[in-house]
Order: C-alpha cells, then structure tokens, then sequence
C-alpha cells in the first residue's frame, strides 16, 4: 500500500498542505471496465469538493 498519496487538487475536501490527500481510503476506476491503458482512463471516485 503506498505510503503517501499526493494530490493536486486542492478544492477536495480531503486536500492537505503540500498537496497531501487526508483521506482514510482512495477508491479509483476505470472508464473502460476492469482495465485501463493509462492514467486518462480512471477516475478518483474518493473526490468531494470542499465546503467553502
């Protein structure tokens, strides 16, 4: 499991400070069923903009 996952997006509710995800757990997945060819094929379904 890795360690440390970054992020860059920093309107999610679970953005840290030096572009750090706070989240418990990462859901990714496919547009294309079980597999992906690259990293423009998933999406981070963990996701959820900030309350502002």
């Amino acid at each position: 499991m890795a360690k440390d996952v970054m992020c860059e997006v920093n309107n999610c509710h679970y953005w840290k400070q030096g572009n750090n995800c706070g989240a418990e757990a990462i859901y990714v997945v496919s547009h294309a069923g079980n597999m992906a060819s690259d990293s423009y094929e998933t999406d981070c379904k963990t996701f959820k903009p900030q309350d502002l």
